[in-house]
């Protein structure tokens, strides 16, 4: 009887033994399948963050060799036109140390857009999100109002004919005063450009 019992006793635990050798083994069957696949993803996941990383820096617009010589503080008056779209900003830019600040907001001071340009490197200025769309802009911008005589040095692919300016595949610009100009992106939109007085809204 006490043959029994032991006998009935040890068998749970050896079926139990084998049940959960079995299943640890299993298991590791699986993790050794899982583990090259997890590793593949993680490959895919970086070699795509590289490519988004290396398009994003070919499609950066083009900024000067060198700062150009600007007459700062400026306050820009934006008029941004799209098909019946029609938006205005005003864009106030200015020195703060060694950077030029950029700061745009709409017609009700909201701000729109805040960059800094520091030894040819743009940073962002404060806590609005990433707008692509202005910071090309702001490139644009610096290029039209480059001095002509800077050109040259600063855009050597660029080329002006009178009121008209242009960095191929990039920006054409056709002025009617120096800094009242219409700017033309090749996709659009198209902005017109004049200068405001007074203080900053």
């Amino acid at each position: 009887m006490q043959s029994a019992i032991r006998t009935c006793g040890s068998e749970p635990a050896r079926d139990g033994g084998v049940s959960v050798s079995k299943s640890a083994g299993g298991d590791d069957a699986i993790a050794s399948r899982l583990a090259p696949t997890r590793t593949a993803n993680i490959l895919r996941l970086l070699l795509l963050g590289c490519a988004l990383l290396l398009s994003a820096c070919a499609s950066q617009a083009p900024l000067p060799a060198q700062t150009p010589t600007l007459a700062l503080p400026l306050q820009l008056h934006i008029q941004r036109l799209q098909a019946d779209q029609r938006l205005d900003w005003v864009l106030v830019i200015q020195r703060e140390g060694p950077a030029i600040r950029w700061s745009m907001m709409d017609l009700l001071g909201i701000p729109q857009a805040r960059q800094k340009l520091i030894d040819g490197h743009w940073q962002a200025d404060g806590l609005l999100p990433p707008n692509p769309e202005a910071r090309e802009l702001f490139a644009a911008l610096l290029f039209a109002m480059t001095p002509k005589d800077e050109l040259p040095g600063n855009y050597p692919e660029a080329w002006q004919h009178g009121a008209q300016r242009s960095l191929p595949t990039h920006w054409d610009v056709r002025y009617s005063q120096p800094l009242s100009f219409e700017l033309n992106l090749p996709k659009g939109p198209k902005y017109q450009v004049t200068p405001l007085s007074g203080d900053a809204p």
